[in-house]
C-alpha cells in the first residue's frame, strides 16, 4: 500500500506493507486524515517512533470479523489496550501500560491507504456527519475529556492560553457547550480569525484579570507560567499542552494559591460524535488545505507553517 513512513525521516513509499489483522480487529480504507501538532513533532523524532504517523481519520472497515462494522464508515479511538490488566479492567485502556497508540507507539498509523484497529476502537459515523467534519473527532475528543474531568460552572470564568489547532478546537468546543471562553495568544492573524468564528480573544501579554480555569494549549514552555499567572487562588489549571514537561517550574504559586493542575489528554469519541451530530461545533473553517496522499512531504510542510490551523490528507 501507499504511506506516508517515518524512519529517521519522513518519505512517502508506494510499496509498505498491508496491515494484517489480528483476532477482533479489523482493517479500515482511510478516506482522510489530519495532520495535528503530534504528528510534527513525530517527524522531529518525538516518541522515537518509527512507522507510520497519523492518528486523526475517518474511513471505512473493509475486512472485519464483526458483521456489524463490515462497510461502515468509522472513526477510531486511538489507544489500544491490551484487555488483560488492572488499568483495562477498570475501564482505562488509554491509561494501558502495555497499550499501542494509532500513529504514535507501536502501531502504524493513518497516514496510509489501510490500517489496523481493535474493533471496540471503532465506532460507526453517522450519515449526516461528513468525512471532511468526522476527521475532526480525535481531537474534539480530547476537548471533551475535559468535562469527564473537571465540572465547570458556566458562571466560570475560562482562558484558553495558545491560539493554535488545540486551543482553538478547545474553545469551540466550550463555546458549543455554553462557555463564554477567551483565547489568548500572540498572533494577531489567528486571532482575528478564531474572532470571526464567534470566540472572545485577547493577546495575552494584555491580560490583567484573573479567571477561574486556565487551560493551557501553547504547546509552549511559557504557557504553564501564563496559566499559574493568571488563575485566581483555589481556581484550576488544565494542561492539554505536554511542553511543560520539559520545563522548569516555580510550584511556589501553586502552593500558595492552592491551585487544582489536572492533566487531561485523550478523551472518548462518542460525546465528540454527538456534539458533532447535534450540530454543537462545526470546525471546518479551520481547514486551510487538502493534500493527496502522495504529496504528505508537502502537507506537512504546510502544516509547519503557523498561520495554518488543519491540514488534510486525502488517500482514496
Amino acid at each position: 500500500m501507499r504511506a506516508l513512513v517515518f524512519d529517521r525521516k519522513l518519505e512517502f513509499r508506494g510499496d509498505y506493507p498491508d496491515p494484517v489483522a489480528a483476532p477482533s480487529e479489523s482493517i479500515v480504507r482511510v478516506s482522510v486524515a489530519g495532520v495535528c501538532g503530534t504528528d510534527l513533532e513525530i517527524a522531529r523524532g518525538y516518541m522515537q517512533y518509527r512507522g507510520v504517523p497519523g492518528h486523526e481519520f475517518a474511513g471505512r472497515v473493509v475486512e472485519s470479523q464483526n458483521a456489524a462494522l463490515r462497510g461502515k464508515r468509522v472513526v477510531g479511538e486511538i489507544n489500544a489496550g491490551c484487555g488483560r490488566c488492572a488499568t483495562c479492567s477498570a475501564g482505562l485502556a488509554r491509561h494501558c501500560p502495555n497499550r499501542t497508540v494509532l500513529g504514535i507507539l507501536g502501531r502504524d498509523g493513518a497516514f496510509a491507504d489501510f490500517l489496523r484497529l481493535p474493533d471496540v476502537n471503532l465506532i460507526p459515523i453517522p450519515d449526516s456527519i461528513p468525512d471532511d467534519l468526522a476527521v475532526f473527532v480525535e481531537p474534539l475528543a480530547a476537548a471533551y475529556e475535559i468535562f469527564e474531568q473537571v465540572h465547570l460552572a458556566r458562571n466560570q470564568t475560562i482562558v484558553v492560553i495558545g491560539d493554535g489547532r488545540l486551543g482553538a478546537l478547545v474553545a469551540l468546543v466550550l463555546k458549543g457547550e455554553q462557555y463564554v471562553p477567551i483565547v489568548a495568544g500572540h498572533h494577531r492573524d489567528k486571532l482575528a480569525r478564531l474572532a470571526e468564528l464567534g470566540l472572545e480573544t485577547a493577546e495575552e501579554s494584555s491580560l490583567r484579570e484573573k479567571f477561574d480555569v486556565a487551560i493551557d494549549c501553547s504547546g509552549s514552555e511559557s504557557g504553564f507560567r501564563r496559566a499559574a499567572e493568571l488563575v485566581r487562588p483555589r481556581g484550576k489549571i488544565i494542561l492539554k499542552s505536554t511542553a511543560a514537561a520539559a520545563a522548569e517550574i516555580n510550584l511556589a504559586p501553586i502552593v500558595v494559591n492552592e491551585i487544582s493542575m489536572i492533566g487531561s489528554r485523550c478523551g472518548r469519541f462518542q460525546p465528540a460524535l454527538d456534539a458533532i451530530a447535534a450540530g454543537k461545533i462545526d470546525p471546518r473553517a479551520l481547514i486551510d488545505g487538502s493534500f493527496a496522499l502522495e504529496d504528505g512531504l508537502l502537507a506537512f510542510e504546510a502544516a509547519k507553517n503557523p498561520r495554518n490551523f488543519k491540514i488534510l490528507l486525502r488517500t482514496p
